[in-house]
């Protein structure tokens, strides 16, 4: 027999055995059952070739869009595990309660295996589709399993060792699976059993900042067998008339699933479960921190090891993250990014949260995507709104010039340097935002400047002797993937993990339900600086909504500035569009602006597109005195497209 028939065989032997022979609670078992539900249940053939089952991005966004909060916290998780493993190959998955790639983890190095295995982003790894598996078995048995080579359904994937635990939410419910795989299993059990052990542990980690963060407003009680805290202990939070309003999983397995105790934990008073008074309770709470415990046995005579961690803010009458009563929203400028578009109202809502919490933010999205707008929104829905912005492109600065100008120097520093010195950008954002484009683009050796900065919170400027404390709010933004660039060897790893305390990803603009509102709200924007007419007639609009906008938002701006340039404030008609939106030919490689082709021009009647495109021009020249640098500023051009436009129009400086 080949090793696929021997492996099918195998299976078979056991899904078509007595049902006595799987017995239940280990790990072997758990394999068996799920071979059994793969055969009679589902139909699946061991023998058969599989391929990994990949849903589509819209269904992608919609299930991240259910647990968006849980995935910020699981996702730092995943990234403080990924430095345990990453120099073993290993690679994180984490998935929705259906088995769904939500996030993974891995060396970028290796996305062809990857792919080819299954292990990125939208593969299903549910038992339907892909057999046994680590994922799929620990979302049907809810239990830690471990997946080893050939006790895979399938005999494609018995090159992979997954190690899978399921994650429960503050409310008990099943949220997901945190899964740790290798593509070629270890030639010694050492490395598997450690990666088992991680795995389990960073999970508990998970579900106890979970829980922590959702009863932030409640004392907890953590019980624990050891003097110190360690993941994974039983949790209860309480009110202050000492009702159970929470228990984690720990809690309900030990104290209430350990049949001690078999009704509900939550809802029950305190008294109830351990052996102590409220009014004791209260006085640990007084005199106790986090860390300090004190020995305290359940209504059962288990002992344990107790800790109280106090409220981290008061508990308000009524959660409202967006709108008041009456609902007047909290974030108008927020609010005014987005209207209808499901997962960009999710990424609202989480940076809602975020604006004035104490967390490095990194902002994701495909050139144009408005990562500044967004940046510069969270400052000003933030308490920090009265302070400055300070914007930074990393890639726009020389790298002779890029130091001097975010540290600032002291007078003297070198030569050419101003007498009394100069306050750096980053000194400037003190109690403000500094916002960091494009800092993928950041030179090596000024990355470890800035990771002591965020660090320390303090700079040294060039030439000075002292540090000067600074009070930085970081967020930072980029079009490249910074995971790659960390492989690569061009980004810091630390600098990356202090960066990104929480990120969001902006989508493309193809990918968003809302173009209509974003069309409407920009016209009406650059039409109130030329006078124009906010009309769109349907032919125009449609071309405006089915078009692919490679440079997004900043590409559909920049069209639409020039429409309404040339449009004689009559409104926008298909005339005025750029003859790439008509489907005349690619989009070309800079957003239009002023760019018209000749084709285009011609097809206006009269040539008076040319014309107005050319009085457009000499105006903003004339408005900022023939400064190159300023009109291509305002128009979003390069200076080379400019000085281009100029010699196409015949326009030349009359005092050159």
């Amino acid at each position: 027999m080949t090793p696929l028939q021997q492996h099918a065989a195998s299976i078979l032997a056991v899904a078509h055995g007595p049902a006595a022979a799987i017995l239940p609670n280990d790990n072997t078992n758990a394999i068996r059952r799920s071979w059994t539900r793969c055969v009679n249940d589902f139909g699946l053939d061991p023998a058969r070739p599989a391929r990994p089952y990949i849903e589509t991005a819209s269904v992608l966004r919609e299930r991240r869009g259910r647990i968006e909060e849980h995935l910020q916290v699981a996702r730092a998780g995943m990234e403080q595990l990924f430095k345990c493993v990453s120099a073993l190959g290993y690679v994180l998955l984490l998935t929705d309660a259906n088995g769904v790639t939500l996030d993974y983890i891995g060396n970028d190095t290796w996305d062809d295996r990857l792919t080819h295995a299954g292990l990125h982003l939208g593969a299903n790894w549910a038992e339907l589709y892909a057999g046994t598996n680590g994922v799929g078995t620990c979302v049907a048995e809810r239990q830690p399993v471990t997946c080893h080579r050939g006790e895979h359904f399938y005999f494609s994937n018995v090159n992979l060792s997954c190690n899978a635990v399921p994650l429960f939410g503050p409310d008990g419910t099943f949220f997901g699976v945190l899964n740790v795989s290798l593509l070629t299993p270890p030639n010694v059990n050492e490395s598997a059993h450690l990666a088992h052990c991680l795995t389990s542990l960073y999970g508990h980690m998970i579900e106890d900042t979970l829980f922590a963060r959702h009863y932030q407003d409640r004392t907890i009680l953590r019980l624990g067998k050891s003097t110190v805290s360690i993941a994974g202990e039983p949790m209860l939070a309480f009110d202050g008339d000492g009702i159970i309003v929470g228990a984690n999983t720990s809690a309900r397995r030990q104290l209430q699933g350990g049949g001690q105790m078999p009704e509900a934990l939550v809802g029950r008073c305190l008294t109830e479960v351990v052996r102590c008074s409220i009014d004791r309770i209260a006085q640990l709470a007084q005199t106790s921190g986090p860390t300090d415990r004190v020995p305290l046995d359940t209504i059962d005579h288990t002992a344990y090891s107790a800790s109280l961690i106090a409220p981290q803010r008061p508990r308000s009458p009524v959660r409202r993250t967006t709108a008041d009563a009456d609902g007047d929203s909290h974030y108008p400028v927020l609010d005014q990014l987005a209207h209808g578009d499901g997962n960009m109202m999710r990424i609202l809502d989480a940076a809602k949260r975020l604006v004035n919490k104490q967390v490095n933010i990194l902002i994701q999205g495909e050139t144009g995507t408005g990562k500044e707008v967004f940046a510069k929104a969270l400052h000003q829905s933030s308490s920090r709104a009265d302070k400055p912005f300070i914007a930074v492109n990393c890639a726009a600065f020389p790298e002779s010039l890029i130091e001097s100008e975010l540290f600032g120097y002291a007078a003297g520093a070198f030569t050419g340097a101003r007498a009394k010195g100069m306050r750096g950008l980053i000194a400037q954002s003190d109690g403000g935002t500094l916002f960091l484009d494009e800092i993928g683009d950041m030179p090596l050796a000024l990355q470890t400047r800035l990771l002591r900065v965020l660090s320390e919170q303090e700079i040294v400027p060039l030439g000075a002797e002292r540090p000067v404390a600074v009070r930085l709010s970081v967020i930072a933004a980029s079009h490249r993937d910074l995971r790659k660039q960390i492989v690569a060897g061009t980004f810091r790893e630390d600098l990356y993990y202090r960066l990104c305390g929480a990120t969001i990803p902006l989508p493309p603009l193809r990918e968003r339900s809302d173009k209509l509102f974003l069309i409407r709200k920009i016209i009406e924007e650059e039409a109130r600086g030329m006078d124009a007419g906010t009309d769109v007639d349907e032919a125009a609009m449609k071309i405006l909504l089915r078009h692919h906008w490679p440079g997004n938002i900043r590409q559909l701006r920049n069209v639409l500035r020039y429409a309404l340039a040339i449009s004689d404030g009559q409104g926008l008609r298909t005339c005025h569009l750029p003859s790439d939106l008509h489907g005349a030919g690619p989009a070309e490689a800079e957003a239009p602006g002023l760019e018209m082709s000749v084709s285009a021009v011609q097809a206006t009647p009269d040539g008076t597109a040319r014309e107005r495109a050319s009085n457009e021009l000499l105006r903003t020249l004339h408005k900022h005195k023939w400064n190159i640098t300023a009109v291509a500023h305002e128009l979003e051009l390069s200076r080379t497209t400019v000085y281009r436009q100029m010699r196409r129009y015949n326009l030349a400086d009359p005092c050159p």
